[in-house]
């Protein structure tokens, strides 16, 4: 048995409040989605990251509220 899709989407507002690095954000419809994980080194380095301290605490960046 043959099935044929005809779809049309319009999308005004797409807000998404969140992204991991297993998010999958499907509009519409797909034969599969299969998933795929990749880890690169850009940065060349060799070690852990130094542990954050008393010395070296996080600066936020204060954000408006979204309209």
């Amino acid at each position: 048995m043959n099935w044929t899709v005809h779809q049309t989407i319009t999308i005004h507002q797409l807000r998404v409040d969140s992204v991991s690095n297993s998010s999958v954000l499907q509009i519409g419809s797909a034969g599969s989605i299969r998933s795929l994980s990749q880890l690169y080194n850009t940065g060349g380095f060799t070690g852990p990251a130094a542990q954050l301290g008393g010395e070296n605490p996080l600066s936020f960046v204060p954000l408006p509220n979204p309209t």
